[in-house]
Protein backbone atom coordinates (compact mmCIF):
# COMPACT_ATOMS: atom_id res chain seq x y z
CA UNK A 1 0.00 0.00 0.00
CA UNK A 2 0.94 3.58 -1.18
CA UNK A 3 -1.29 5.38 1.41
CA UNK A 4 -4.54 5.43 2.30
CA UNK A 5 -7.35 7.38 0.75
CA UNK A 6 -7.88 11.03 3.22
CA UNK A 7 -10.80 12.74 1.51
CA UNK A 8 -13.02 12.96 -1.90
CA UNK A 9 -12.67 16.70 -2.97
CA UNK A 10 -15.60 18.50 -4.95
CA UNK A 11 -14.59 21.78 -6.86
CA UNK A 12 -17.66 24.25 -6.87
CA UNK A 13 -18.23 27.49 -6.23
CA UNK A 14 -20.35 27.63 -2.67
CA UNK A 15 -18.00 25.37 -0.24
CA UNK A 16 -20.53 25.66 2.44
CA UNK A 17 -23.84 25.58 0.72
CA UNK A 18 -22.33 22.56 -0.62
CA UNK A 19 -20.98 20.66 2.01
CA UNK A 20 -24.04 21.36 4.11
CA UNK A 21 -25.75 19.28 1.19
CA UNK A 22 -23.45 16.42 1.64
CA UNK A 23 -23.44 16.66 5.78
CA UNK A 24 -27.66 16.20 5.79
CA UNK A 25 -27.06 13.52 2.78
CA UNK A 26 -25.00 11.26 4.38
CA UNK A 27 -25.67 11.68 7.78
CA UNK A 28 -22.19 13.80 8.65
CA UNK A 29 -21.31 17.05 10.28
CA UNK A 30 -18.86 19.57 9.22
CA UNK A 31 -15.57 18.85 10.47
CA UNK A 32 -13.57 21.77 8.66
CA UNK A 33 -14.78 25.21 7.87
CA UNK A 34 -12.90 27.65 5.73
CA UNK A 35 -14.30 30.43 3.28
CA UNK A 36 -12.78 28.67 0.12
CA UNK A 37 -12.66 25.08 1.77
CA UNK A 38 -15.14 22.78 3.96
CA UNK A 39 -14.76 19.07 5.38
CA UNK A 40 -17.73 16.85 6.11
CA UNK A 41 -16.92 13.82 7.93
CA UNK A 42 -19.39 10.66 7.84
CA UNK A 43 -20.00 8.65 10.76
CA UNK A 44 -17.74 6.21 10.01
CA UNK A 45 -15.07 9.14 9.93
CA UNK A 46 -14.91 9.29 5.82
CA UNK A 47 -14.61 12.93 4.72
CA UNK A 48 -15.77 14.72 1.90
CA UNK A 49 -14.31 17.92 1.26
CA UNK A 50 -15.34 20.89 -1.09
CA UNK A 51 -13.40 23.50 -2.45
CA UNK A 52 -13.72 27.08 -3.77
CA UNK A 53 -13.64 27.10 -7.87
CA UNK A 54 -14.11 30.49 -8.80
CA UNK A 55 -14.90 29.51 -12.84
CA UNK A 56 -16.36 26.29 -11.68
CA UNK A 57 -18.96 24.69 -14.60
CA UNK A 58 -20.67 21.20 -13.58
CA UNK A 59 -20.44 18.08 -15.68
CA UNK A 60 -23.20 17.09 -18.18
CA UNK A 61 -25.15 14.27 -17.81
CA UNK A 62 -25.84 12.49 -19.67
CA UNK A 63 -23.65 13.80 -23.07
CA UNK A 64 -22.18 11.35 -25.07
CA UNK A 65 -19.59 13.67 -26.12
CA UNK A 66 -18.51 14.42 -22.28
CA UNK A 67 -18.03 12.94 -19.18
CA UNK A 68 -19.41 12.98 -15.45
CA UNK A 69 -16.11 12.80 -14.32
CA UNK A 70 -16.60 11.27 -10.92
CA UNK A 71 -20.02 10.47 -9.15
CA UNK A 72 -21.29 9.12 -5.63
CA UNK A 73 -22.92 6.04 -5.19
CA UNK A 74 -25.42 6.46 -2.10
CA UNK A 75 -26.94 3.31 -0.89
CA UNK A 76 -30.81 3.84 -0.02
CA UNK A 77 -33.26 1.52 1.65
CA UNK A 78 -36.26 3.57 0.41
CA UNK A 79 -35.24 4.50 -3.31
CA UNK A 80 -38.80 7.31 -2.99
CA UNK A 81 -38.38 8.14 0.34
CA UNK A 82 -34.63 9.09 -0.40
CA UNK A 83 -36.05 10.82 -3.27
CA UNK A 84 -37.94 13.20 -1.78
CA UNK A 85 -35.58 14.22 0.81
CA UNK A 86 -32.74 14.87 -1.70
CA UNK A 87 -34.63 16.72 -3.79
CA UNK A 88 -35.78 18.76 -0.50
CA UNK A 89 -32.24 19.34 0.03
CA UNK A 90 -32.35 20.92 -2.78
CA UNK A 91 -31.51 18.10 -5.33
CA UNK A 92 -32.68 17.69 -8.83
CA UNK A 93 -33.04 14.52 -10.72
CA UNK A 94 -31.93 14.11 -14.08
CA UNK A 95 -34.74 13.84 -16.72
CA UNK A 96 -33.00 13.38 -19.99
CA UNK A 97 -32.57 10.12 -21.19
CA UNK A 98 -30.32 7.20 -19.32
CA UNK A 99 -30.24 3.85 -18.42
CA UNK A 100 -31.17 3.33 -14.97
CA UNK A 101 -31.52 -0.06 -12.97
CA UNK A 102 -31.21 -0.06 -9.40
CA UNK A 103 -30.25 3.76 -9.41
CA UNK A 104 -31.44 6.89 -9.92
CA UNK A 105 -29.26 9.85 -11.27
CA UNK A 106 -29.68 13.49 -9.18
CA UNK A 107 -27.44 16.64 -9.54
CA UNK A 108 -26.23 18.01 -5.85
CA UNK A 109 -26.76 21.84 -5.86
CA UNK A 110 -23.63 22.49 -7.48
CA UNK A 111 -24.58 20.36 -10.47
CA UNK A 112 -22.46 17.13 -9.79
CA UNK A 113 -24.10 13.86 -10.29
CA UNK A 114 -24.66 11.29 -7.37
CA UNK A 115 -26.76 8.42 -7.21
CA UNK A 116 -29.03 6.90 -5.12
CA UNK A 117 -28.44 3.38 -5.30
CA UNK A 118 -31.62 0.69 -4.52
CA UNK A 119 -32.53 -3.06 -3.90
CA UNK A 120 -28.85 -4.31 -4.64
CA UNK A 121 -27.11 -5.75 -1.49
CA UNK A 122 -23.25 -4.36 -1.31
CA UNK A 123 -20.44 -6.24 -0.77
CA UNK A 124 -18.12 -4.05 1.63
CA UNK A 125 -15.24 -6.17 0.12
CA UNK A 126 -15.93 -3.74 -2.77
CA UNK A 127 -16.88 -6.22 -5.42
CA UNK A 128 -20.87 -4.40 -5.77
CA UNK A 129 -23.06 -7.28 -5.35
Amino acid sequence: MIGQLRSVVFDCKDPAKLGDFYAQLIGGKITQEEPDWVVVTDPNGQRLAFQLAPDYEPPKFPDPTGSQQVHLDIKVDDADEAERQVLALGATRVTEEHVEDHFRVFRDPAGHTFCLVYGIEIDPAGSGA
